[in-house]
């Protein structure tokens, strides 16, 4: 009984937090050290509906940001992990979807860094971004001085434009290729088109067309190679969605960023093999952790 009531006492404190936004609210967690707070950062979600615990309705559970950010509570770093904008207690914020651009993420990334310090009592935070939340830490911390550096798991380490194209050309048949490319060629210049191909009307739709013309100018290889605050790059040496080959062109990149590189873990930072189907259904297992090596990793690297 003793030993439950002194654990009690020392389990970190987690807190709602709430910004300001248009045109609703987005809301978080604050989770803080039972003792003192050496640092703090803002863990950023990847992409699609993907919540602040790290969970998805698309298949991912388990809450992984959730133990990332209970493992770095103990080791004395508080953290704000939130909704994105549209997703779980922050949906009353979305957007019309022809009106949302990438920089609004960029742009809810940096609010939450202000607050975070606000909150924190620190001149600056660390930002934590995972695979797509990576990219968007990235262009947040440009020009700012409440980021003191970043953290980026999973990144994605190519303009999203040869992404996409590679993934076109490895799943369209060949005839939709020309055709798609084209429409891809015309976003990249940031002109929209009217009439997509009906076919491909999911990825291409004119009321997303803003968001990707947004997005496909983001270069993470720019922005890494112009940021001048540390870097830490991680990454599962099992990741078969995003491959560790992009931490190695960040790294090309930046020479000065640091890189821990996890075997055995995958995308979401969970030991998996390499087989593809077995690999993915740890995606949806609830009971496998986050990989034990990855908590320490990052304390180690924001409080040296």
């Amino acid at each position: 009984m003793l030993t439950l009531a002194a654990a009690l006492l020392l389990s970190p404190v987690s807190t709602p937090v709430e910004l300001a936004s248009s045109p609703a609210p987005l809301h978080g967690t604050l989770l803080t050290p039972e003792g003192e707070t050496r640092a703090a950062a803002v863990i950023i979600a990847g992409s699609g509906p993907t919540d602040r615990d790290g969970n998805s309705p698309v298949g991912v559970t388990g809450g992984v940001y959730r133990q990332l950010a209970e493992s770095l509570a103990e080791r004395g770093v508080a953290t704000v992990r939130y909704d994105k904008r549209g997703i779980a207690a922050s949906a009353a914020a979305a957007t019309d979807e022809a009106k949302l651009t990438f920089d609004a993420l960029i742009d809810d990334a940096r609010a939450w860094a202000r607050l975070t310090a606000e909150r924190t009592g620190r001149p600056c935070v660390w930002l934590i971004g995972h695979s797509e939340g990576a990219l968007i830490g990235q262009a947040a911390a440009a020009d700012n001085p409440k980021v003191c550096g970043l953290v980026l798991l999973s990144p994605v380490g190519e303009r999203a434009g040869a992404l996409i194209r590679r993934q076109l050309g490895a799943g369209l048949p060949e005839a939709m290729k020309p055709e798609a490319f084209a429409v891809l060629d015309e976003l990249e210049a940031g002109r929209t088109v009217a009439n997509p191909p009906p076919a491909l009307a999911a990825l291409f739709r004119p009321s997303v067309q803003p968001y990707l013309i947004s997005y496909l100018v983001v270069d993470p290889e720019a922005l890494i190679a112009d940021y001048d605050r540390p870097v830490l790059l991680g990454h599962g040496a099992a990741d078969i969605q995003v491959p560790p080959s992009n931490t190695e062109r960040l790294a090309k990149a930046q020479p000065k960023a640091e890189v821990a590189i996890f075997d055995g873990l995958n995308h979401v930072l969970r030991p998996a093999p390499l087989d593809r189907a077995a690999n993915l259904a740890t995606y949806g297992d609830a009971a496998l952790p986050l990989g034990a090596e990855v908590a320490p990793a990052v304390a180690d690297f924001i409080l040296k």
